[in-house]
């Protein structure tokens, strides 16, 4: 009789954790549906200015932690739905969107090579984030925890407004307090970056004023 009694307790015990598990499971799993379809537009391609392109595709990814791959991921997501290979209509290229003059300032001149080598996109990518992260250094330091227009200021969030506009435009929103809020020519505000991209963790990043790009 009492072996009959922990024999069905411990059952019991094995599938409360098993349900409890799928429960935790399905809550992550919409958590994670509901962020991506806070601020990603699946069904308007014409915000990338990709429509009628025989080149775009969408691309899915699972939604990463909040570390420099989920923020870069996330990014690439927003830009190109993570193509490496499309150009949009005002020229902009590849996974990351990247026009001529930051790739020119990168040294980057071979458009046809950059958008057949995903390597050198990512490596592209992460120099230029260490470029604005020196250039706006002072500005992250100054702003971080700070609210502008309802908006909590972090280092993410002002590295992927910097991806964006340039941070140029990113010092200048932050010292006029917000009321110089560019847009790009879809429409996107660098108060949207600011805010969608705010809870990464760049620490690991490491501010460089000219970072060398290896091609090999």
């Amino acid at each position: 009789m009492i072996l009959k009694f922990f024999k069905n307790s411990f059952l019991a015990i094995i599938l409360f954790c098993l349900l409890f598990s799928f429960s935790s499971y399905t809550e992550d799993l919409n958590y994670r549906n509901n962020f991506f379809n806070d601020f990603v537009d699946y069904d308007n391609p014409d915000l990338l200015g990709l429509s009628g392109s025989n080149k775009f595709e969408y691309v899915n990814y699972i939604l990463l932690d909040k570390s420099f791959v989920g923020f870069k991921e996330a990014l690439a997501f927003k830009e190109s739905c993570g193509n490496y290979s499309v150009i949009n209509k005002l020229g902009y290229l590849g996974k990351y969107q990247f026009g001529l003059s930051t790739l020119s300032l990168l040294g980057i001149n071979d458009t046809d090579y950059f958008l057949s080598s995903p390597k050198l996109q990512e490596k592209v990518f992460l120099a230029n984030l260490k470029r604005n992260k020196w250039v706006l250094r002072r500005d992250i330091l100054r702003f971080s925890g700070k609210k502008i227009n309802g908006i909590l200021i972090t280092e993410s969030g002002i590295l992927a407004a910097a991806h964006l506009a340039g941070p140029g435009s990113i010092k200048k929103y932050l010292r006029s307090h917000g009321a110089f809020n560019f847009q790009d020519a879809f429409g996107t505000t660098v108060e949207s970056y600011l805010n969608n991209f705010s809870k990464y963790d760049l620490s690991n990043i490491i501010a460089l004023r000219r970072p060398v790009i290896s091609f090999y």
